[in-house]
């Protein structure tokens, strides 16, 4: 792994990236633009930063890196803060000596033993003693546009709701599931039933998972458990207002229902046949006590304007979007603990640096203002973007479109650039439009289960209303290219090896970043905004806005 962080590499990124654009009669220099792309990648991922953990010296690192090259390539600030947005974030910590969780039932008391029954979160708040009782709500979703709620007429008010962590019998599109089978939609739902916390019980098998366990005795000792960091600003947090969130095991389960009519197996086996679930008050209550620390810190945004030419389009922005954070410093694996991140994000955060750049240095103009936006938070779970749709630099409702890169992973040549969230706006038609220009095919996700619809930061700004897609190098099925991607998530996705001695193609790289910035001028310079399709699930979020 490189370990200098040399006068070299920043000269690299200087001179490589003062690439013009081309005039109709050249061709670009893919190689020398997928040189200045990789140049950023090298400063962002090196060892000296630490793996950009939100609140450490390494991010904040990082944060400079952003805003120098901002000022750099000529760039205007994009708030009264300059290049960059102030984020509070809360670190939270349970005293795992002083959890205690206690069912009661007919005035006896029978212990759950932490770590082995259940757990308490650090995402519920709860920071002292509390008894409540609770309500089974079977998987514990709202979908009426399905004809599926399970909490229609469920009286929640200061009760625990405890669900299946599984998807119900429902037919929905994968979008719509991966939306709604998350902890947000949730407890939005067991929210307004009146409910105070969640209790949720081990599907019958574990979810699919995108990482695969190192090799034995490749692992260095376990790291003490890592704190729970959530928004400050509780009005912006996706939790606010769960008191308790307990994670249940299959003992613990079994423990729950005695008593009751039901047992956990007969509950699993349901799920298993993919049948819907009964809903029942549960016998007794349980105790709970806990001791919630909290520190607060700060891990900015960053959001620069390339200002648009028209008198009255160049108040409307399309945001171009990466998240700078990644994981820090975590378990050794092979003697290494730097989780360096270079695909993740900084791959992401150099195509958006290498475009600012090529779109200046151009002369190029775009109706419209793009707003290139750096967001902290996102492996904490879309924090910083989630903070940044609700408070933007910008004015809320002159932001048109959000076009996010995160671990796009160029390690083949580019013939099909994947689109998530393809068919659910005209973005879907533009994108299309411009990569056939360039030459490249487009597709939906190849692998829907992963959820990578709701995994990145395109998802904050679908929540609040704007049409957004996120992109992956593409691949056929059965194909090399495919297997080469699926090996990557394997072996490198949140591991150390995701690092600076991986092969990467530079010319696919530059390539992908043509077709983001051809993208980006387009929706910049079209005098219609984009639109939602009519079918969308999610357009229903820009009518409550």
């Amino acid at each position: 792994m490189s370990r200098l962080l040399s006068s070299r590499v920043v000269a690299a990124v200087v001179v490589l990236a003062s690439i013009a654009l081309p005039s109709a009669a050249q061709s670009p220099d893919l190689i020398a633009e997928g040189q200045a792309w990789w140049a950023h990648v090298q400063f962002l991922a090196d060892d000296k930063l630490e793996g950009r953990n939100v609140g450490t010296p390494g991010y904040e690192k990082a944060v400079e890196y952003v805003e120098g090259q901002f000022k750099a390539i000529g760039l205007k600030p994009a708030g009264t803060s300059g290049f960059r947005q102030p984020v509070k974030y809360d670190s939270r910590r349970l005293a795992a000596d002083q959890s205690q969780l206690v069912l009661v039932r007919d005035g006896k008391e029978d212990a759950l033993v932490i770590g082995q029954d259940a757990s308490l979160n650090a995402r519920g708040e709860l920071n002292g003693a509390k008894e409540a009782p609770m309500v089974f709500i079977g998987y514990g979703l709202s979908i009426p546009d399905a004809g599926w709620d399970e909490l229609k007429g469920v009286d929640l008010r200061g009760k625990i709701a405890v669900y299946v962590n599984a998807f119900a019998p429902v037919k929905v599109t994968d979008n719509v599931k991966s939306h709604t089978n998350t902890a947000d939609e949730r407890w939005a739902a067991v929210k307004r039933a009146g409910g105070i916390g969640i209790a949720i019980l081990p599907p019958p098998t574990p979810p699919v998972q995108t990482v695969t366990t190192p090799p034995a005795g490749t692992l260095g000792p376990p790291l003490p458990p890592q704190p729970v960091i959530t928004l400050s600003d509780r009005d912006v947090q996706n939790l606010s207002g769960q008191i308790v969130q307990l994670n249940l095991t299959a003992r613990g389960a079994e423990k729950l229902f005695a008593g009751s009519a039901h047992t956990f197996a007969e509950i699993t086996q349901l799920v298993k046949d993919g049948k819907p679930l009964p809903a029942f008050a549960m016998p007794g209550t349980i105790k709970m006590r806990a001791a919630l620390t909290r520190e607060t810190f700060d891990a900015a945004n960053l959001a620069a304007l390339f200002e648009g030419s028209d008198p009255v389009l160049k108040n409307e922005y399309v945001i171009m979007s990466s998240h700078l954070d990644h994981v820090g410093v975590g378990r050794a694996v092979n003697g290494d603990a730097i989780y360096n991140g270079a695909m993740d994000d900084a791959s992401g955060i150099a195509a958006m640096l290498q475009i600012a750049k090529m779109l200046k240095a151009s002369g190029a103009t775009s109706k419209r203002s793009i707003l290139f936006v750096a967001v902290s938070g996102e492996e904490r779970g879309l924090l910083g973007s989630r903070y940044f749709a609700a408070h933007p630099t910008v004015a809320r409702d002159k932001i048109v479109a959000d076009i996010n890169l995160d671990m796009f992973l160029p390690l083949y040549p580019l013939k099909v650039i994947e689109v998530q969230g393809f068919a659910e706006s005209s973005l879907g038609e533009s994108v299309r439009v411009v990569a056939r220009e360039l030459g490249v095919e487009v597709q939906t996700d190849r692998e829907p289960e992963q959820n990578r619809f709701i995994r990145s930061d395109q998802y904050s700004f679908i929540r609040a209303g704007v049409p957004a897609l996120a992109f992956k190098f593409g691949y056929e099925f059965g194909t090399q290219d495919e297997k080469t991607r699926l090996a990557w998530v394997r072996e490198r996705y949140h591991q150390p090896s995701d690092d600076l001695n991986q092969p990467v193609n530079l010319e696919a790289a530059a390539k992908f970043n043509r077709v983001i910035m051809a993208l980006l001028r387009r929706v910049a310079d079209d005098t219609a905004r984009p639109a939602w399709n009519a079918d969308s699930f999610f357009k229903r979020f820009a009518q409550r806005q």
